[in-house]
């Protein structure tokens, strides 16, 4: 803006004069010293723009100081609007805090996280948040509420797709990559704070509908929620969100035990906690308090430090103060935490450094952008059958039939949390095909059928579909599901594809041609027909804005897929939850060949899923050979060295996902089976063999033990290397 620099030095010579050092604590507590009791509870209060009427407008709001930070506010233009309200006309000049959900990406959308998490690609997924923060910082956000890192083992439940999976360890990694790639990976002023959620146990929500009730014990807690949350902490995350859930009975919000027990004294977090939308007034709704002025108490005494949209804290805080609710110190320590996150933000340096109308045009759906992403979306897709080598597509002539409803979706590629994400810039399936086939090749498309909610629609377009597969050589078929069936309140009961897919899949089927079915969805979905009647199939996911291009660079061979699942794909929806890390009974998991019912199965299917944890095919095959290890006893100080020879037998490059899991054979408590406790990526050429080298050491080996601290213990334990969690190779060893 032509004015900025001006009016940068004279809004910070209005506020604290430029001699001032804003970066020092003094200041802060300084600053703290001069508010007024409506002040402080103003820096507390987060709110949308919206909801406002011309009496009582958010501008009014801000000049008054009851306002310290704001959401669903887009764009430079208008958070510099609201940000010179707060600087240049509320009292103090105290700068707003812009905050939003970026979760992957802001306005080129990269695939949604769980996708993301396939790639096994710390990089490249800190990479994808750096985009999303240089993208968003651009627009004048500073915080976004990212990353959600709840284990989540239910895929009925639609919020699976915002997290990493069922594992434990590699979701710990993934929550650290994203804050780094949000906090750290670009230069000053276009990176932005992030935010852990949902603190804690949130994707434990029973039957897969959210906001529901959960219950679990201290045992799951440590062993399975917590870990990201503690790897988010470390890698220095600003904020913690509190969940809408509650745990052994309390609320989150309210929650003393895990808000200041654990997550202030044990996992030593210092900076801020804030609710979820609504949730200091979900205290009343479950009738754990009475009214308002009860919430807001049991609220902020818990350690939130914001109220996200009730206006809770803002309305009745001073006057508990005055009347002795709430002592000023208690409501004095969260403004704290506040003005050290907007410190940290640089916000008292230059409140303006985020509004910069050229930059913003310029990052946003930049070229470099779009390719990086591009990159994201194509090591994300999980190849999960290739009969008879029918991919990739080599053949310079062919007919190609494109058919499905999802052929030529735009909006539903971005998936749920797509921010400014515009469809229209989205590369559909079908438009991706069309730009990479050969001239050679011919295309032709048929919708086959509507999918625009559950209900079975289109079944007369199924004729249309049959008669373009007839008159091709191969067929595209894309399936799946909108991008409102999964994501936030998004949980299903049924797992089978919606509306009339499975009549589609079946009639297509009939024509006896190879198909190749792509599966656009942000969960998984029981697929056990859908690959018994499909030649290919290829999980997409919700490939975000180069969904279209990525999807075609894998099926003509520019691309070999490399992406792993990170979340079991059940045979039936009946087998829910199912995960590949469950823990040792005293019946076996495996009924044997005489079907013995005695054993923990069902007696109508199958116990193994459809796909395991940490499958995913190639273009090529992988042997993995000579697995050995340098010696079978180690003390708590030392190591052993695992390795294993893997070589690719096909014909093309590759890049295979090495996978390590150990079980400890006698424990004082039940373990798994197994756990995932190291891997690595492997690039390698045609006939190439390079050996994957692991060191096991004992913070492997640790566990939660029966104090609910972390310990070892001696004994034997059985170290798998392989391509997943089902295909592996053992060997024994023993800590001493």
């Amino acid at each position: 803006m032509k004015n900025s620099i001006f009016i940068i030095c004279s809004s910070l010579f209005l506020m604290f004069s430029c001699s001032r050092n804003v970066e020092k604590k003094d200041f802060i507590e300084d600053l703290i010293s001069k508010m007024t009791l409506q002040e402080k509870a103003g820096q507390l209060n987060l709110i949308p723009t919206t909801g406002f009427n011309k009496t009582d407008s958010v501008h009014l709001w801000i000049k008054k100081g009851l306002v310290g930070h704001v959401q669903k506010s887009i764009g430079v233009k208008n958070n510099y609007e609201l940000q010179k309200i707060a600087v240049e006309n509320s009292r103090l000049g105290i700068p707003l805090l812009f905050q939003e959900d970026i979760i992957h990406g802001y306005k080129t959308i990269a695939p949604v996280p769980l996708a993301e998490a396939s790639s096994w690609d710390l990089a490249a997924i800190r990479k994808s948040a750096a985009i999303a923060a240089r993208e968003a910082s651009s627009a004048g956000i500073h915080l976004t509420f990212a990353p959600m890192v709840d284990i989540a083992r239910d895929p009925r439940w639609g919020r699976i797709l915002e997290g990493a999976g069922e594992d434990v360890y590699l979701g710990s990694l993934i929550a650290a990559a994203r804050v780094k790639g949000f906090q750290e990976s670009n230069k000053e002023n276009s990176n932005i704070l992030a935010t852990v959620k949902h603190f804690v146990g949130y994707g434990a929500s029973l039957a897969g509908r959210d906001y529901n009730i959960l219950d679990f014990s201290e045992r799951e807690l440590r062993e399975t929620h917590l870990p990201p949350f503690k790897a988010a902490i470390d890698a220095g995350v600003s904020s913690v969100m509190t969940a809408y859930s509650a745990y052994d009975g309390v609320p989150l919000v309210a929650n003393n035990f895990l808000l200041k027990d654990v997550l202030r004294d044990e996992l030593k977090f210092k900076g801020l906690v804030m609710t979820d939308w609504e949730t200091v007034g979900n205290l009343v709704k479950t009738g754990i308090a009475k009214n308002d002025t009860i919430a807001t108490k049991m609220s902020l005494l818990a350690g939130n430090d914001i109220d996200m949209s009730t206006k809770k804290y803002v309305n009745l805080l001073p006057e508990m103060v005055r009347k002795g609710i709430i002592s000023e110190a208690v409501l004095d320590n969260s403004v704290r935490n506040v003005l050290l996150l907007k410190q940290k933000a640089g916000l008292f340096k230059d409140p303006y450094a985020y509004f910069n109308e050229e930059r913003e045009a310029k990052e946003l759906l930049s070229e470099e952008n779009i390719q990086a992403t591009k990159e994201m979306a194509v090591k994300s897709m999980v190849l999960l059958k290739n009969k008879n080598n029918v991919l990739p597509l080599l053949k310079k002539k062919q007919r190609i039939a494109i058919i499905g409803p999802f052929a030529k979706a735009q909006k539903d590629l971005l998936g749920w949390w797509s921010s400014q994400g515009n469809p229209n810039d989205v590369v559909s399936i079908f438009a991706g095909i069309k730009k990479r086939v050969p001239q050679t090749s011919t295309i032709s498309y048929a919708q086959g059928c509507i999918v625009e909610d559950f209900e079975i629609k289109g079944v007369e377009m199924i004729a249309d579909a049959v008669r373009a597969a007839n008159n091709a050589d191969v067929i595209v078929l894309a399936l799946g599901e909108k991008e409102w069936m999964s994501g936030e309140g998004g949980g299903t009961a049924s797992l089978l594809l919606p509306g009339a897919q499975q009549q589609l899949l079946d009639a297509v089927a009939k024509t006896g041609k190879p198909i190749i079915t792509l599966i656009v969805s942000g969960r998984p979905y029981v697929l056990t027909d859908v690959v018994k009647k499909s030649t290919a199939v290829l999980q997409v996911w919700m490939p975000g804005t180069t969904g279209g291009t990525a999807v075609a660079e894998i099926l003509f061979g520019d691309y070999n897929p490399s992406g792993k699942l990170t979340v079991t794909f059940p045979f039936h929806q009946g087998q829910v939850p199912i995960y590949y890390n469950y823990k040792k009974t005293s019946h076996s998991f495996n009924a044997g060949p005489k079907n013995n019912r005695y054993t923990t199965t069902h007696r109508d299917i199958t116990s193994d899923p459809l796909f395991p944890f940490g499958f995913g095919l190639s273009y090529n095959s992988y042997s993995y050979k000579n697995l050995k290890l340098d010696k079978t006893t180690m003390n708590k100080n030392d190591s052993i060295k695992v390795s294993v020879d893997v070589t690719n037998k096909g014909k093309y490059n590759g890049r295979e996902i090495v996978q390590l899991y150990i079980h400890d054979k006698v424990c004082s408590v039940t373990r798994p089976v197994k756990e995932l406790k190291d891997f690595l990526s492997l690039e390698l050429k045609p006939n190439e063999t390079k050996t994957a080298t692991f060191y096991i050491t004992s913070d492997k080996l640790r566990f939660i033990g029966l104090d609910y601290k972390t310990t070892i213990e001696e004994g034997a334990f059985e170290v798998f290397v392989g391509k997943n969690s089902s295909d592996t190779s053992k060997l024994d060893f023993w800590l001493e």
